[in-house]
């Protein structure tokens, strides 16, 4: 009778063993605290309007400047801690991407893509920039768009066609490593528009957008500059009517989530490819990066305007 009443209890131990674990862990096999979205924590404030077309955003966290780049407009510019945006150049080579490099030989420096077609680091105080690397094969890039530094200095970044001269000057679109010895190697072979670039927070994966497909990519990476196969990391939410609408550019936070610029807003994504949020402006976003004295303001660099807002999870300090 014991044994019968054992049995008995056994049944409603069970169930509600069950019931625990669906609440800790939810549908996709996951904790719940891993599955939370990650939302603003107050509204999207557009800080100023009528430009052109902005992008790359960089965040320099010893001034507390902001650097963002009109291309169109052939200028960079500076939003300081107090508010006020300046000119930092009006002859910027059609720069696009932008990061601020915080160790190695050029710390202290922006590293940039000049879509004219090539990469290059500018001075903050003197305002010139050096040239990294400007041909591969004994030709120009196409036109580099935007790039990330790693650890021991190499700079990750990508040449699609966009602003590129016809014929392509490299025949493909493609990611490039320009190591801190200055040899440059293609990693990628014909990408479709490879557009924004991130590393994860312990270097060893390289995100890479495409702009014509759903589909944003991510390699391993064996060694600096070399490379495993493409592998999905995650699909894009598309808008209503569409399928192959691609992203534009991204920043990754201290957790390793993935922000990344689409047709519908900042698409948020964790470090296994789950979707996470949703960030909306006005307008259409271009690219993103975090900066403010604890690094959860997001800059959002939208068609004509540059917005923040405030997040919950701090930005991943740059290399």
């Amino acid at each position: 009778m014991f044994s019968n009443a054992v049995k008995t209890l056994q049944k409603p131990i069970a169930a509600f063993s069950v019931a625990v674990a669906a609440t800790m862990v939810g549908v996709s096999g996951l904790p719940l605290w891993a599955q939370e979205k990650i939302e603003p924590t107050g509204p999207v404030e557009l800080i100023r309007d009528g430009f052109e077309f902005l992008e790359g955003p960089a965040y320099e966290p010893k001034s507390g400047v902001l650097y963002f780049s009109d291309i169109p407009a052939n200028k960079i510019y500076t939003l300081n801690a107090s508010g006020e945006i300046g000119v930092f150049t009006d002859d910027s080579r059609h720069t696009n991407g932008i990061v601020y490099v915080t160790g190695g030989k050029f710390a202290g420096k922006l590293a940039a893509c000049q879509m004219d077609g090539q990469i290059v680091v500018y001075d903050p105080k003197t305002k010139d920039f050096e040239v990294l690397a400007a041909e591969y094969g004994n030709a120009r890039f196409n036109a580099p768009n935007d790039l990330v530094v790693d650890a021991q200095g190499g700079v990750y970044f990508t040449d699609p066609l966009f602003r590129a001269p016809q014929p392509l000057p490299q025949e493909i679109q493609a990611v490039y490593y320009r190591a801190a010895d200055g040899t440059v190697t293609r990693l990628t072979e014909d990408l479709a528009a490879p557009n924004g670039i991130a590393l994860s927070p312990d270097g060893k994966r390289l995100y890479v957008i495409p702009s014509r497909q759903a589909d944003m990519l991510v390699y391993e990476i064996a060694a600096p500059g070399k490379i495993g196969e493409a592998k999905v990391f995650c699909t894009l939410k598309q808008p209503e009517g569409q399928t192959q609408t691609g992203g534009d550019g991204m920043v990754v936070d201290v957790e390793g989530n993935l922000y990344i610029t689409s047709n519908l807003g900042v698409q948020v994504f964790s470090s296994k490819g789950e979707y996470r949020g949703l960030v909306k402006s006005d307008q259409q976003p271009a690219n993103v990066t975090f900066g403010g004295e604890d690094l959860k303001t997001l800059y959002i660099t939208a068609r004509t305007g540059l917005y923040r807002v405030q997040m919950p999870i701090a930005g991943l300090k740059p290399n």
